[in-house]
This record gives C-alpha cells, sequence and structure tokens, in this order.
C-alpha cells in the first residue's frame, strides 16, 4: 500500500487481498496499480467491491494492456453490459511506459522481465517496488537509481527460471548503490527469516507483513 496525506492506493490485490485490508484497518482506497496478469496478483481484485459500497463508487484500476486483457477474462461480469447488483465496480486506465500521477503521488513504471513477460515495477518518489522479475535491462536500471529504498523479489537461493535468486537480488541492490533494500515474494525454500537476515549485507533485510517505509516529502 502507498499512501500520501490525500492518496492511498495498492499495488496488486492478491488473493487474501480482503485479509490484508482488513488486518490493516483500512477504510480509505483511491486506486489500484497493477505490476502483472498472473493469479497471484489479481485473484483478490473483486474485493474491491467493499470499497465501492462504503467510500469510492467506482475504483480506479491502474495497468498495462495486458493485465487489462487479464482482469476482463477474470472478472467479466464486472464489464456485463447488464450487472449483477453488487459487482465490482472498476474503471481501467491503461499505463504505459510513462510517467503518471495517482492523486498527489507520482508514477513512474519500470519495465522488467518475469522471464518473457513484461512486468512492471514502480517508482514512488525515493522508493522503488519491483515484484516478479530476473532481468531488468540497463535504462530501466536509471530509473531506479537514486532511490532511498527498493523492495525487490528474491525467491530463494537455488536458479529460479524467472524469479531473481537472493544473490542475484543483492547483486541488483549493490550495483545501483540503494542504501535499503527489502526483499519480498520469498519462497518457504530460502530458509527461517532470522537465519537469512543475519546473512544479509548492511541496509539490506526480509520484507514481512506490516512493514511500514516512511518517506520526507516525494
Amino acid at each position: 500500500m502507498v499512501q500520501s496525506p490525500t492518496t492511498t492506493f495498492v499495488v496488486d490485490t492478491t488473493p487474501d487481498f480482503r485479509y490484508q485490508m482488513l488486518r490493516e484497518k483500512v477504510k480509505k482506497l483511491d486506486a489500484v496499480l497493477f505490476t502483472h496478469p498472473h493469479k497471484d496478483h489479481i485473484a483478490g481484485l473483486d474485493d474491491v467491491r467493499a470499497f465501492n459500497f462504503f467510500y469510492k463508487p467506482v475504483m480506479e484500476i491502474y495497468s498495462n494492456s495486458l493485465t487489462e486483457e487479464a482482469i476482463k477474462r477474470e472478472f467479466p461480469y464486472a464489464f456485463a453490459d447488464k450487472k449483477y447488483p453488487g459487482v465490482p465496480e472498476i474503471s481501467l486506465n491503461t499505463i504505459t511506459n510513462e510517467p503518471f500521477m495517482i492523486g498527489d503521488i507520482p508514477v513512474q513504471p519500470v519495465l522488467v522481465w518475469h522471464l518473457k513477460m513484461p512486468v512492471l515495477g514502480f517508482r514512488f518518489g525515493k522508493f522503488t517496488y519491483i515484484t516478479d522479475a530476473n532481468r531488468i535491462e540497463e535504462n530501466e536500471k536509471e530509473k531506479i537509481k537514486g532511490s532511498e529504498a527498493l523492495v525487490l523479489n528474491a525467491l530463494r537461493k537455488q536458479h529460479h527460471i524467472s524469479h531473481f535468486t537472493l544473490a542475484e537480488a543483492i547483486d541488483v541492490v549493490q550495483e545501483l548503490k540503494i542504501p535499503k533494500a527489502y526483499f519480498t515474494h520469498i519462497s518457504h525454500q530460502l530458509g527461517k527469516h532470522n537465519d537469512i537476515e543475519a546473512e544479509l549485507p548492511d541496509g539490506m533485510h526480509l520484507a514481512y507483513d506490516g512493514l511500514v517505509l516512511e518517506f520526507d516529502g516525494h
């Protein structure tokens, strides 16, 4: 979840999206921003209907065209000509690699590769978030440089066909000289949190549910 004093949105709606929102007592949600169309990143979208009812009649959705197609395929009832009462009310906004704004929060898409699938990471001012990637091209790395903090996927220690390993993720952070990094999208194969945390270089940590990062301004 990304939040300013006036704007709140989430990146992806995982299968436990509803639980996450209840756990964090989120009452206000302005938009949803999607990285890619894999099921574990879009499955919880149906649960925005609660925000439709209590806060926002139509939820703004931001995604690339590939993800947009998957959303229409997975949730066809939200786009029916005659909608059943209570279905999610969403408005699709197609994004590319060009920067844009959600409320008062600047969003800079960062194109990364999940094997052969294009995935969007995002930079929000001083903070960059990247999940489901195993390759970042040089021109896209330039968009990440200068971030104060980076969240990056680190699936496990062993090689994987479409995710960074822990060592590869550490290499990316060190190459880009990011002072603080938090690794996410972790497999149970990585090991226990405290054991891996003790192995990490200074400034690098394993992310965890409920972690909060705060930045001054944008």
